[in-house]
């Protein structure tokens, strides 16, 4: 036993002193021969970001030098970064849960395991967007279109948990032969909004770009966030001691943020150029989010816990999984539409190549 304790040590002190290396490994050899970053002149316009002046990446490289631009300093690296981290911590905490907690893999779970499905989706395709996007025209188009399929389904696997784990019964009642279609709908909706946004303008942005983007998803949320919204009051007004509340508050309180934070250019319209590699608002958008997931998932976890007679009072197996079915004929709807639009795309740079 003290034999194998002390190989898995010194294993671990092994794995640790080559993470030690790793950055200096990169930094002699594979980062010093990839390209440097541009200043915003040197890119095309489809690349520019408002207020962002350094940090962008060549077009036109090989696959592999946009991969390996994980540990190189540009504008990119914190987006992808922190939901890179995020994925890893939703991840663990769903395996721990999974180990320590009274977990079965039946109709109770499904709707946890799609939320948590749901959750992993939208961080990796926002990961691989951000990674990724500066490749070619076709490329940034193609992988932001698929950041917004993993949007609309983050938006429908959180419907799903909050229906199932979090809502009040008084809001059960009167709320759920249309709660699951909406979201559903909206779901939908917000992809549309956002691949159409990013179809139909070019930059300089007008205004309406950001309201297709912005009022979908807007209504997707409030209708998603409905039933833990209506929690939280009544438990405010009997005054219960539910752990889970804090944790659906929190969650409110980092999505307003991270929503303000995405909608405006801030801090980088006061220091353009000051915030390009660190600092500008889409990271701090990021991290907010991020937040936002870890204190929802935490909520959903507790309510699942502790609340497993609301689930089975209510819901049958059948009905569950049938309800969980649209889960996927969403992720059906929205990727055909991106692919739709990305082949309008490909068209029209078709087109401008000739």
């Amino acid at each position: 036993m003290t034999t194998a304790i002390l190989e898995c040590i010194s294993t671990l002190s092994i794995s640790a002193q080559q993470l030690r290396r790793l950055p200096k490994l990169l930094e002699s050899g594979l980062l010093k021969k990839m390209p440097s970053t541009l200043k915003d002149s040197d890119v095309p316009n489809l690349f520019r970001e408002p207020y962002i002046q350094t940090g962008y990446r060549p077009t036109d490289q090989d696959w592999k030098y946009y991969f390996l631009s994980l540990f190189q300093k540009h504008n990119e690296s914190v987006n992808v970064w922190t939901h890179l981290l995020v994925a890893l911590a939703v991840l663990l905490r769903f395996r721990a849960f999974i180990e320590t907690e009274t977990f079965t893999w039946s109709a109770l779970s499904i709707p946890l395991v799609l939320y948590v499905l749901a959750s992993l989706t939208y961080l990796t395709f926002s990961i691989l967007a951000h990674l990724l996007q500066s490749k070619s025209e076709l490329a940034h188009y193609t992988f932001y279109f698929m950041d917004y399929v993993g949007v609309s389904t983050y938006q429908y696997g959180s419907a799903l948990a909050h229906y199932y784990y979090s809502s009040h019964q008084a809001w059960y009642d009167k709320a759920w032969p249309f709660f699951l279609p909406g979201a559903a709908l909206l779901g939908w909706m917000s992809c549309v909004g956002c691949c159409y946004a990013k179809y139909r303008y070019e930059r300089p942005y007008p205004v309406m770009r950001k309201v297709c983007q912005v009022v979908p998803a807007g209504l997707a949320y409030v209708l998603d966030i409905s039933p833990v919204v209506h929690r939280i009051i009544v438990c405010s007004m009997d005054e219960c001691s539910d752990r889970a509340v804090w944790y659906h508050c929190l969650q409110i309180f980092f999505f307003v943020i991270s929503s303000y934070f995405f909608s405006c250019p801030v801090p980088e319209k006061f220091f353009p150029g000051g915030c390009d590699i660190i600092g500008h608002g889409h990271q701090i958008f990021h991290l907010f989010l991020g937040l936002c997931t870890l204190s929802q998932l935490e909520a959903v976890l507790l309510d699942y816990k502790d609340r497993h007679e609301h689930f089975t009072a209510r819901y049958s197996p059948t009905s569950t999984q049938i309800s969980c079915l649209s889960f996927f004929l969403l992720i059906f709807c929205t990727s055909l539409t991106a692919f739709y639009l990305r082949q309008k795309i490909k068209q029209q740079l078709d087109k401008k190549d000739l």
